[in-house]
């Protein structure tokens, strides 16, 4: 018995180690907590972003292994949070404000670099696994919390946000789902 009670502790402390905040990993912008619903404003940013044929959730796809061996190569620390576009699969990591700025740093056949404007997204926060069917679910409320929301508009397709390491329990794990939107407002001018 004392052997099973031992694996839950076990859990917490490597989560403890391996979290993006206990790491000084940067954040990107702020997380939106397990459960709420929220419009937030992204700031602009430079991207590392791979892709594959293959689906995100496809356990084949290597694109953390492309993000990670250029990342390590040119001396990047690693940021949260990691960005996922499900079909075809793509993630994206966030450079960290002194990596953006430098200008050595150049696109590779594995990994691609890319700068982007301050834009808008629904975000519904989650606790859990980071699958696919918490994603689809996840995403559902989403699209229903916006499409209750009329002066919203939805501009692009809903993408993946996690947060912690690989390291993290399940349970303990947060992510999000985003939309990009705008208000329908701005959009005619």
């Amino acid at each position: 018995m004392l052997a099973y009670m031992k694996w839950p502790l076990f859990l917490l402390f490597m989560a403890s180690l391996f979290s993006s905040s206990a790491q000084g990993a940067e954040d990107a912008y702020p997380r939106t907590a397990p459960g709420d619903l929220e419009v937030k404003s992204l700031p602009a940013a430079r991207l590392m972003v791979a892709e594959s044929p293959q689906a995100y959730f496809s356990a084949n796809n290597n694109l953390f292994g492309k993000l990670f061996r250029y990342i390590s190569k040119n001396n990047i620390p690693m940021t949260a949070p990691v960005e996922a576009r499900l079909q075809p699969g793509v993630m994206v990591f966030y450079m960290d404000a002194g990596s953006a700025k430098r200008v050595d740093l150049l696109p590779g056949n594995e990994v691609k670099l890319q700068d982007v404007p301050v834009r808008a997204v629904a975000a519904i926060g989650i606790r859990g696994s980071y699958s696919e069917e918490n994603f689809r679910e996840a995403e559902e409320k989403l699209r229903a919390w916006v499409k209750s929301r009329a002066e919203l508009e939805v501009t692009g397709e809903a993408y993946g946000v996690y947060w912690d390491s690989p390291f993290v329990p399940f349970f303990m794990k947060q992510s999000e789902v985003h939309l990009p939107v705008r208000e329908k407002s701005k959009a005619v001018k």
